[in-house]
């Protein structure tokens, strides 16, 4: 998987890195964790600029959030739910799920989305509930940008200091990333299988 990251940043640039981060949002085994520093690393190379990167990959992480964005607001919470129920388990996802995730964006409003996408595993997934709420598109998208641009400028330089020593970490990044990668399917072979 990290080869095929190299491969995107190296030969498209940002536009890659944009796209990378897009699918990110989609589909999680696909880590920031992994693209962002490799970017960085690259800025070090002299390949890429270190602000082109911030902000090709804060662009795609946030272009990645819209779809979910959508569902919420087009749906809604209770077609989202009957929805979730009958067909949630190919997503590992319930109507319990959504009313935690409601219930903990009614509290946190704003602050929910900002710090949200801040956190690995439910960066995107802030964003259904935000749409459910009918939040301004306007202000949906100031706090993603914010809250993204920080976790991706801190991956990205973490990326850049790591300078040289990068190609080792990778020796370590790849297997992990495949482990990481094989527990996420097995978690849903097996969520398949108990609900069946």
């Amino acid at each position: 998987m990290l080869d095929w990251i190299k491969t995107v940043i190296q030969s498209i640039g940002y536009p890659g890195i944009a796209f990378l981060m897009i699918v990110e949002n989609i589909f999680p085994p696909i880590p920031s964790e992994i693209i962002m520093p490799f970017a960085g690393f690259v800025t070090e190379q002299g390949e890429l600029n270190f602000y082109g990167v911030v902000a090709a990959g804060t662009f795609g992480s946030v272009v990645g959030t819209l779809p979910f964005y959508y569902l919420g607001h087009k749906i809604g919470e209770d077609r989202l739910k009957r929805w979730a129920d009958k067909h949630g388990k190919w997503l590992m996802l319930s109507s319990s799920d959504i009313e935690r995730a409601q219930g903990w964006f009614d509290r946190h409003d704003a602050a929910a989305v900002f710090f949200c996408r801040l956190i690995p595993g439910i960066r995107t997934l802030i964003s259904v509930p935000a749409g459910i709420k009918k939040m301004n598109l306007g202000y949906f998208l100031i706090l993603s940008v914010s809250g993204t641009l920080i976790w991706v400028g801190l991956l990205t330089y973490l990326g850049s200091i790591l300078g040289q020593n990068y190609d080792k970490v990778s020796e370590y990044l790849d297997p992990v990333s495949y482990a990481v990668f094989g527990f996420i399917i097995l978690s849903y072979i097996i969520h398949i299988i108990r609900h069946k």
